[in-house]
């Protein structure tokens, strides 16, 4: 048996420990980041002075136009033309995609010829339609059928340039919001609506508190891609003398001949615009993402670093954990 004086006589013989050298951590080298990255500086840099000393740009002229009356005016049409277009055409997504998605054969038929119909027709084509609509109906009857009439209307008086323009694009915009409703409907499981269904849930409450809620998160992204292609789209409703954003810029410039300032005006106001959508959409999707990743709570920063093509260490070291 060893006894407690031996091993006490054991580890004092025991050389001490050595110390611990750290080791040097050598970054790696990345040259094709740094070429790339100086390369794009170098174009940016470029663009930036060469716009900024071309005198054919008529920075003034610009800014005389920026906040312009009519350039407010029309950019208020737009916005509002954005919105409307917009919910209708959300509303008729939603309809449609649950008609696609139904047990009546009606309704799916329905469906698909809507799709078919407005999906497959330019939007160009849809808007001057609908604003020569009086060519194939003069008037618009409601009454009893095979009896007396109880409201009649003029068509040209009821179809003006802006309910056309609604129409269009409402219209059509409620053929694609379909297809991305489905999409987000088909994403969840088909469990959550056999789970509902045990609990004693109709189809209705299911869809409206189990299924839609769940979609939402597949469905708001490319929603808001949509929002921001029908901000744009707004532009081609131009073609049936709609005053709004680039028709008021071009009634301006076809008296002035200054084309290339107004355009500019047209852009950096579109830019405004969309910029504001794209962080607005940010804060929806983590709204929505919430439980599904670990992103829940970002701050106002960081949603703006997300919608602006800024590099973020944070996102950065996220990505290559």
């Amino acid at each position: 048996m060893t006894s407690v004086s031996d091993v006490s006589s054991h580890v004092r013989d025991e050389p001490p420990p050595q110390s611990v050298t750290p080791i040097e951590a050598i970054p790696v080298r990345r040259p094709v980041r740094w070429l790339v990255t100086a390369a794009c500086l170098a174009v940016a840099v470029s663009l930036a002075y060469s716009v900024s000393v071309n005198e054919r740009y008529q920075w003034d002229v610009v800014g005389n136009y920026l906040f312009a009356a009519p350039i407010l005016q029309g950019l208020v049409v737009t916005i509002e033309l954005t919105a409307i277009g917009m919910a209708i055409g959300i509303v008729l997504g939603v309809l449609m995609a649950v008609m696609r998605l139904s047990d009546v054969p009606a309704a799916r038929v329905f469906s698909w010829l809507y799709l078919g119909f407005f999906r497959g027709t330019p939007v160009l084509v849809q808007l001057i339609f609908w604003y020569n609509l009086a060519a194939l109906y003069p008037e618009l009857t409601l009454g009893i059928p095979f009896g007396p009439d109880l409201w009649l209307v003029d068509v040209n008086v009821l179809i003006t340039p802006f309910v056309a323009a609604i129409l269009g694009l409402g219209l059509n915009e409620g053929a694609y919001m379909a297809e991305i409703v489905r999409s987000g409907i088909l994403s969840v499981g088909t469990g959550q609506s056999q789970a509902a269904a045990a609990l004693g849930l109709s189809r209705r409450q299911t869809m409206r508190r189990i299924v839609l809620p769940q979609a939402m998160r597949v469905i708001v992204p490319p929603t808001g891609n949509q929002l921001i292609t029908m901000l744009k789209m707004t532009a081609v409703v131009s073609v049936i003398a709609m005053s709004e954003l680039l028709y008021s810029a071009q009634t301006i410039y076809s008296q002035t001949y200054e084309v290339i300032p107004l355009l500019i005006v047209v852009s950096i106001w579109y830019l405004v615009v969309t910029t504001l959508l794209t962080i607005g959409q940010s804060f929806l999707e983590r709204r929505f993402s919430r439980g599904f990743s670990r992103g829940e709570r970002i701050s106002a920063k960081q949603a703006l670093l997300q919608a602006l093509p800024i590099p973020s260490r944070s996102r950065h070291t996220r990505s290559n954990a």
